[in-house]
C-alpha cells in the first residue's frame, strides 16, 4: 500500500470512528457529517435480509392455504403482497441525500411539530408493536425448544426466556448502525442456509396442486384473495424507516443502487419464506404450524428449527428497536439513542408478556397486521410522493432546523397537506377493512373484500400530492401562506 491510500484510509477510519462494529453509536437522529459516511449500497441487502428471513413469514404463507387458497393462488398473493418492498426501496434513498432518519425526513411532509405526532401514532408505536410481535413469535419457539429437550418450562423459566432473547437483541439495537451492518451478514448465511434445508423437507411434501376441500370461487375468493394481501403486505409497509440504514452511506451513492439492494433484500426472503409456508400449508395443518410441521421433519432437526425460529425473530428485532430508538427522539424525547431504545426494548417485553400471558397472541397478531396497514399504507406512499415531488432533494441541516419561520414550520409547525392526506388516506382504509374487530361499509358492500392495502395508500399518495402542487401553485401567485415555500427543494 502506498504512503498516499495509508493516509487516505487512516483519514477514513477517522471519519467514521464513531460508527464502527463494536462501539456504542453516538449518533441518533441527528444530522450524519458528509465526512462520517462510508460502505456501499450492497451492505443493504445483508442488512434487510438478515431481518426478513424470519419465521414470521413462513407463518404468513401458510395462513393463506388456511383462509381457503390454493396453491397457485396463495403464491400469487405472496408475490403480490410483497411487491410492496419497492416503495421500502424507493423511501430509503433519502438516507444518503439528507443524511437523516426516516423519522426526520418526514418532517418534510409532516412540519416540526406535525412530525412529532407522525412519529408518536405511527412510527413509535408501531415498531414497539411490531418489537412485540418478533419477541413473541420467538418465545414461542424457545418454550417449543425447552420442551423437546425434555424440560417443562415453568412460568418463571418462559419469562427468563423472553427477557433473555429481549437482552440480546437490545444490546444490538444499543450497538448500532456499523455493529448490526457487520452481524447481519453472520446472521443471513446462518438463517438462510438453516431455512433451505428446512425447505428440502417441505418441498418433499408439498402438493402442488393442491386444492382446498371447498375450493373457493366468486366473492368468497376475493375476499381470501385480498384479505391475504393485506396480511402479506403488512410486512414491507412495516419499514418506512428504511432511510435509517441508508443514512451513513456517502451522498453520491446511487439512489438507484439504494432502493434495489434494500428492496431486494426484502423481497427475496419475504416472498421465498412466504412461499414455503404456502408448500408447507399443503401438507400440514397451519393453523398451529410450530407443532404440526414436525410431522414432516426428520427429529434432530426439529430442534434446529425451533431454534432458527428463535434466532430469526431476534435479526427482525434488532432493525425494529433500532428505529423505535429514532422514533422517540423524533417525537421531541430529548435523550441519547442508547436510552431510548433500551426504554422501547423494556416496554416490548411489557407487551410481550401480556400477548403471551393474558391475551390470545394469534388473535392480536392478525388485528394488529391488519390495522396497522390502514395507518402505514398511506403514510408510506406519502413519503414516496414528497420524494418524487422534491425529486429527493432534501438538506439535512434544515431539517433538523426546528425553529418558527424554518423550511420546514409550514402553518404553525404543521404541514396541512401531509396531515390532510394521512388522515383522510387512513379514514378510507377503515371504510376498506375488514377484521374480525371492523367491517368498513366499503369491504361490507363488496361482500367483505378488504381493499384497504390497495386503496389506502393511492389516496394517501394522490391526496397529498394535489394538496402540495395547489399549495406551491398559490405561493407563487403569493395567496399561500409561508409555509408552502418549504416545497422548493434544496439546490
Amino acid at each position: 500500500m502506498s504512503s498516499s491510500s495509508a493516509v487516505q484510509e487512516a483519514v477514513s477510519d477517522a471519519n467514521h470512528a464513531e460508527d464502527r462494529f463494536g462501539r456504542v453509536e453516538v449518533h441518533g437522529i441527528d444530522y450524519i457529517p458528509v465526512g462520517e459516511r462510508h460502505g456501499r449500497a450492497r451492505e443493504l441487502f445483508m442488512v434487510w435480509a438478515s431481518s426478513n428471513t424470519t419465521y414470521l413469514n413462513i407463518l404468513l404463507g401458510g395462513g393463506l392455504v388456511v383462509a381457503g387458497l390454493n396453491t397457485w393462488q396463495a403464491l400469487a398473493v405472496v408475490v403480490a403482497g410483497n411487491a410492496f418492498w419497492a416503495l421500502v426501496g424507493f423511501v430509503a434513498v433519502t438516507g444518503p441525500v439528507s443524511g437523516t432518519p426516516s423519522s426526520v425526513t418526514a418532517r418534510s411532509m409532516f412540519g416540526i411539530r406535525g412530525n412529532r405526532v407522525n412519529a408518536a401514532l405511527i412510527g413509535w408505536d408501531t415498531c414497539v408493536a411490531y418489537e412485540a410481535i418478533n419477541l413473541a413469535v420467538g418465545s414461542l419457539a424457545a418454550f417449543a425448544l425447552v420442551k423437546e429437550l425434555g424440560a417443562q418450562p415453568s412460568t418463571p423459566v418462559k419469562l427468563l426466556i423472553v427477557i433473555v432473547t429481549a437482552g440480546i437483541t437490545l444490546a444490538i439495537s444499543v450497538y448500532g448502525h456499523a455493529t448490526i451492518v457487520r452481524m447481519s451478514g453472520l446472521f443471513t448465511v446462518l438463517l438462510v442456509t438453516c431455512m433451505a434445508v428446512l425447505a428440502v423437507f417441505v418441498v418433499g411434501h408439498a402438493d402442488l396442486g393442491y386444492t382446498p376441500p371447498r375450493a373457493l370461487s366468486g366473492s368468497a375468493l376475493w375476499v381470501a384473495v385480498f384479505g391475504g394481501l393485506t396480511i402479506i403486505a403488512s410486512a414491507p409497509l412495516g419499514w418506512g424507516i428504511s432511510a435509517d440504514y441508508a443514512r451513513y452511506l456517502p451522498p453520491s451513492t446511487s439512489p438507484r443502487a439504494v432502493a434495489a439492494w434494500t428492496a431486494i433484500g426484502g423481497f427475496l426472503p419475504c416472498t421465498l419464506l412466504g412461499g414455503l409456508g404456502v408448500l408447507a400449508g399443503t401438507a400440514v395443518d397451519m393453523t398451529d404450524p410450530q407443532t404440526s410441521l414436525k410431522e414432516i421433519l426428520p427429529s434432530w432437526f426439529y430442534p434446529v428449527f425451533l431454534a432458527v425460529i428463535a434466532v430469526s425473530s431476534l435479526t427482525s428485532n434488532v432493525l425494529t428497536m433500532y428505529s423505535s430508538g429514532l422514533s422517540l427522539q423524533a417525537m421531541g424525547i430529548k435523550a441519547r439513542r442508547s436510552f431510548t431504545v433500551a426504554f422501547d426494548g423494556l416496554l416490548g417485553v411489557a407487551l410481550t408478556i401480556y400477548a403471551l400471558f393474558i391475551s390470545d397472541f394469534l388473535d392480536t397478531l392478525d388485528n394488529i397486521l391488519q390495522f396497522t396497514v390502514i395507518v402505514l399504507g398511506p403514510n408510506i406512499a406519502i413519503y414516496a410522493a414528497d420524494i418524487v415531488l422534491r425529486r429527493n432533494r432534501y438538506d439535512g441541516m434544515d431539517l433538523h432546523n426546528e425553529s418558527p419561520g424554518g423550511p420546514f414550520w409550514f402553518t404553525r409547525g404543521f404541514n396541512l397537506a401531509g396531515i390532510g392526506a394521512q388522515i383522510i388516506g387512513t379514514v378510507v382504509g377503515l371504510l376498506c377493512v375488514n377484521t374480525t374487530l371492523m367491517v368498513g361499509p366499503v369491504a361490507a358492500a363488496l361482500g367483505g373484500t378488504d381493499l384497504s392495502a390497495v386503496v389506502s395508500p393511492l389516496v394517501g399518495a394522490l391526496v397529498y400530492t394535489v394538496l402540495t402542487l395547489a399549495a406551491h401553485g398559490r405561493s407563487r401567485t403569493g395567496r399561500a401562506t409561508t409555509s408552502t415555500a418549504a416545497f422548493r427543494p434544496s439546490p
